[in-house]
């Protein structure tokens, strides 16, 4: 190393300095032959995140009747699952059927689709995926209801 390329030491430390305000990681700065990166490690500790269990609430007769309609609809779903028309979930995610809390739903039961247009959205880790109908027909039955966690595979909407 040359005479005119020797390190600054007072350099380095005002760059150790700048890393430690702020979010960096690493610093890396250059001047002809001369190159200088200074990086700091981040240990990240695993948090343990309790949830506590709801209390226990006790649910009236008419409440409880009203549970089991969502197994009908399960059985529903898996038959139509079947449907030759069955459009499925292509990830795990949320369904939305709209796109904004506000806004109309893309297709309603009866509404005539071309190959291509879309149908409704999966989120899925904060990216929202357009679900498009893989061919042109009429939607004779939507299987999820604006905001319902969906798995792989599962049928979301039927095209006849």
């Amino acid at each position: 190393m040359s005479k005119d390329l020797t390190i600054d030491p007072n350099l380095v430390r005002e760059i150790a300095k700048l890393i430690s305000e702020t979010d960096l990681t690493e610093i890396e700065v250059e001047k002809g032959d001369l190159k200088i990166r200074v990086a700091r490690q981040i240990t990240v500790q695993p948090v343990m995140q309790t949830i506590a269990a709801p209390a226990p609430t006790v649910m009236p007769a008419p409440v409880a009747a009203v549970a089991a309609a969502p197994t009908a609809a399960a059985e529903k779903s898996a038959d139509l699952g079947a449907h030759p028309g069955a459009v499925r979930s292509p990830m795990v995610g949320t369904a939305y059927r709209r796109p904004s809390p506000g806004a109309n739903a893309f297709i309603e039961v009866g509404s005539t689709v071309k190959a291509g247009d879309k149908l409704l959205l999966v989120e899925a880790m904060k990216t929202f995926n357009e679900i498009v109908a893989p061919k042109a027909g009429t939607v004779t039955h939507i299987l999820v209801e604006d905001g319902q966690p969906v798995e792989y595979g599962e049928p979301l909407v039927v095209i006849d």
